[in-house]
């Protein structure tokens, strides 16, 4: 009977400390991604979507994937046009740019190959990833808008594309890294893991800076709509748990789901299904739950949705993140 109720007050305590509000004291750093992919995948003008973030919404802090098909077409030959416009415009606005680089960067189906690597031996593939590592760092190693190099993306997130990535090579993960710390020193390697399935240690370890993503709703072929069961304070107490095993460095929360989880392309589904999946309410939710959660910089994906819903007619989500930026 005493351990009945020690389990049932240790569950009651453990609701009632999920359930704090962390909020941080000072008002968060919010930022968003772009990517062209994405906005190519919505039939958006990606330069005019670009430059509405930065001057309509005024974000000044961003994240950028170089993904490799757009970024090295054809073997040896490397398409920097995308890139090149994209930091420009940044530095002019003296924004910070997060700009992440490899094989597995933001996007479905998660790991990006471009067609001519074709069905290379394993050997020579990691050795033109490098390649094409190396050229995009030293490219833009000397702008004043990088902030940080963010190696790969979810790389420990194996389950969720395990198709079309197969299983990670940590000790080539670490060559990647120690390789980008050799090309620039001066700036801090960023490593992110999944919020809700990661356990954040081998990520957070690996980096000098962490960034975790932030889901809330998604669409379950089994399940239908869903929403995980957690509370902000499931993020602040992973934090605390693994600065105390690991050492304080710095969290980000880098990619907070915006945009309706849907099984097909955004732009074929129903607005009312959209809306549904994200509508207003729930990308509020989205909001006052990293606040709660106590992340200090909030990075939101999505931008180009909430653009795209704007040239269709509904605005509340640009105008609302225009109170935030």
């Amino acid at each position: 009977m005493k351990k009945r109720l020690s389990i049932l007050i240790l569950v009651i305590v453990a609701f009632w400390v999920l359930s704090f509000d962390f909020s941080p004291n000072n008002p968060p750093i919010y930022g968003v991604s772009f990517s062209r992919f994405h906005a190519d995948e919505l039939e958006l003008n990606w330069q005019e979507t670009y430059l509405a973030i930065l001057d309509d919404l005024g974000v000044r802090n961003l994240r950028f994937s170089a993904h490799w098909p757009l970024t090295e077409p054809e073997d040896g030959k490397f398409n920097f046009k995308e890139l090149d416009f994209q930091i420009k415009e940044a530095e002019k606005r003296n924004a910070s740019v997060i700009l992440a680089v490899g094989r597995r960067l933001p996007g479905w189906p998660e790991c990006h190959e471009p067609d001519w690597v074709g069905n290379e031996d394993i050997n020579i593939k990691q050795q033109k990833l490098l390649r094409y590592i190396e050229t995009v760092v030293n490219r833009y190693k000397d702008s004043p808008a990088i902030k940080y190099w963010q190696i790969e993306n979810e790389p420990y997130l194996i389950y969720f594309s395990r198709s079309a990535c197969g299983y990670l090579d940590e000790e080539f993960l670490t060559k990647e890294i120690d390789f980008v710390r050799s090309l620039d020193t001066s700036r801090p390697i960023l490593m992110t893991d999944s919020g809700e399935f990661g356990t954040w240690h081998r990520a957070y370890k690996k980096g000098d800076v962490f960034g975790t993503s932030v889901y809330l709703y998604l669409w379950h072929d089994k399940l239908g709509p869903f929403r995980y069961p957690i509370t902000p304070g499931f993020f602040n107490i992973k934090e605390n748990i693994v600065r105390l095993l690991f050492g304080k460095k710095e969290i980000i929360a880098i990619e907070i789901s915006s945009e309706p989880w849907v099984l097909q392309p955004i732009i074929t589904a129903p607005i009312d299904m959209q809306l549904e999946r994200m509508g207003p309410d729930k990308f509020n939710e989205m909001i006052a739950f990293s606040n709660k959660a106590g992340f200090n910089k909030q990075y939101f994906w999505g931008a180009e949705w909430w653009y795209w819903m704007k040239l269709n007619g509904y605005d509340e989500f640009w105008n609302r993140a225009k109170e935030l930026f």
